[in-house]
Order: structure tokens, then sequence, then C-alpha cells
């Protein structure tokens, strides 16, 4: 095997289709199958399963993914240090988000590393948490933002912000009056109808946590995972709900929603950068990282979203000095 074939063989799998990775390296589609079973007669396995809907990989070809995206990854770095040293970064660099995280970071991150690097490929994909999570650690991405702590050698978090929970019904009560203004404790939540993300969920199992050390049972009436649909479905009327604030301060101004705070102690999640520590970083990746940890503290300072900063002042005000100047 050679690192063209494997290359080949990542995208084949990606892809999940000769003909879609033949568009896309600009490669004939016989001459991909070719290399597929001289890898196969090769290693002596089955690497692909093919059927009507298309390829995916046997367990050995899930293996043998593993190992050819850190092997392309770590020959990506080698050919770039000593093409470039620690000069200008390039190349391309693969993020994970959340959904309520890249409704805040995506535009800013997005167009600060357009002007400031040009010549990295910046690719956003947004997910839950959990999914954000297993493309981690199947090297599928190179940086992430996870809302949960990782105890996994493979990966390296750094704690950026804390972020407060908040509840949330619609303008107008529904069939009873609203909660009074000002905190609400669990002990209330238990007799309001909720629309929660499900189990299993990062932010779910959180609010579970508490309602449990609090010996309190939640009475959900529907589960779902998409922060967008939750607000409508609390906006017409339906329930109420447990979100960030973050994620409510559009619907919030426009008088659509109304947001109490927890009551004591405040109900928060923090928030990490997340990447592999299997493989080594390239510039690029290291520069984007540095970005979206500065412009995280740049919208927390500036109010655009609201959360406290894990982060001491001056280790802070350093990161962005440095990296916007």
């Amino acid at each position: 095997m050679d690192l063209r074939q494997l290359r080949y063989f990542v995208s084949i799998v990606e892809v999940g289709s000769f003909s879609k990775a033949a568009h896309r390296l600009r490669v004939a589609q016989p001459a991909l199958s070719q290399h597929v079973r001289n890898m196969e007669i090769d290693l002596g396995v089955e690497l692909l399963f093919r059927s009507p809907q298309g390829v995916r990989a046997t367990e050995a070809g899930e293996t043998l993914v593993r190992h050819a995206r850190l092997i392309l990854s770590q020959m990506e770095v080698a050919r770039e240090a000593v093409r470039r040293g620690q000069g200008e970064p390039e190349g391309e660099v693969r993020f994970g988000l959340p959904g309520t995280v890249s409704q805040m970071l995506c535009v800013p991150l997005l167009s600060e590393a357009r002007r400031r690097y040009p010549k990295i490929k910046l690719r956003v994909a947004e997910a839950m948490s959990g999914f954000v999570l297993d493309w981690l650690r199947e090297g599928k991405i190179d940086l992430g933002v996870l809302y949960r702590s990782v105890a996994d050698r493979t990966l390296l978090a750094r704690r950026v912000l804390s972020e407060e929970l908040c509840l949330l019904g619609p303008a107008d009560p529904m069939e009873r009056p609203h909660p009074p203004p000002g905190p609400v404790s669990f002990s209330d939540i238990a007799d309001l109808t909720l629309i929660l993300p499900s189990l299993g969920h990062g932010l779910r199992d959180l609010i579970e946590e508490r309602a449990l050390s609090e010996n309190v049972h939640l009475s959900t009436v529907i589960d779902i995972d998409t922060y967008g649909q939750i607000k409508l479905l609390v906006e017409g009327g339906l329930g109420y709900s447990i979100l960030p604030g973050a994620a409510l301060r559009a619907e919030v101004e426009k008088g659509l929603l109304r947001t109490w705070p927890m009551g004591e102690p405040v109900l928060s999640r923090d928030l990490h950068l997340v990447r592999p520590a299997d493989r080594p970083m390239s510039n690029a990746v290291r520069a984007i990282e540095e970005l979206a940890h500065a412009t995280l503290v740049r919208l927390v300072r500036e109010g655009a979203w609201p959360a406290d900063l894990i982060d001491d002042e001056a280790g802070a005000a350093a990161l962005r000095e440095r990296v916007l100047g």
C-alpha cells in the first residue's frame, strides 16, 4: 500500500460510493476499483461491502480507515513543516460544532479566519455534542466544541466558558399562570409540562442529574433534540423548556418567549474546545483553535454571548492580543 491508495480508500468510505469518490478525486472509477482490489489482495481481507445502495467498510476496512486517517494527517503535518516551517498556516481544518454554538460562533469565526488566514480552508460541520465527540474519536474532524468533560486519553479538552441555563415559556400564559418573576426552583418546574431533548442528550442528562439530586420528577410531554423546534413548540404554547440563555436572545428580544433564571445553585454547563491528542497538530489547526478561543472570549466580553469565562483575565487578554491583533 502507498499513501495514494490510503487517500483513495478513505474517500470511498467517506462518500459511500466509487462513482462519487472518483468525481471528488478526479480519478477514473475503474482505477479506484483496481486500487481497492490490490489492497484487499495485499492484506488478505475484504475491505468494502458492496450493495445496490453503495459501499461501506467491513470491520477490517474500518480498522484500516482509522489508521489511514492518522497516517495521512501525520504526512500533511510533515509536508507543511518541510515546506513552510512556521510560516503562514495553510491547509484544510475540519471543525465540528453543536447547533447552539454554531449559531453564535460560526459567522464571526469564518469571517475572521478568512481575513487572517486566506490559505486555510475551514470546513464546519454541525451536529449534537455526541456526534461531534464520535467524529473526534474517529478522526473525521480536527477540532470540536463539546458541552461535556472528556475522560479520554486520546482527546485534549480546553474549558472556555460556563453557560447559564434558564426556564423558557411562551410570551402569553397557557392554561395556568406563568411562574412569578424571579428565579424558579426545580420543585416549581416539576409542576410544568416540559419539552426537552431526549434522554442521552448532554443537556437532558444534565437536567435529569440535577432533578435527581433534588428528588424532583420532571413531567416531559415531548422529547425533541433540535433547539429550534423546541423554541417553536414553546412559542406555540405546548409547554416550557430549559435551554441556554445564548440560544434564546433573539426570541426574547422580539417578545416571542419569556425566560426565568434557575434558582440556587445556578444550573450551568461548561463549553470545551477539544482536539485529538493522538496525532500531531498542524499550524492551520493550531491557528484555528486559538482563533476560535479568542472569538469565544470576545463574544462573551462584548455581551453577545451571556456566559462566564473560565480563563483568567490576563491569559485571555494575552491570547486575544496574540490572535486578533
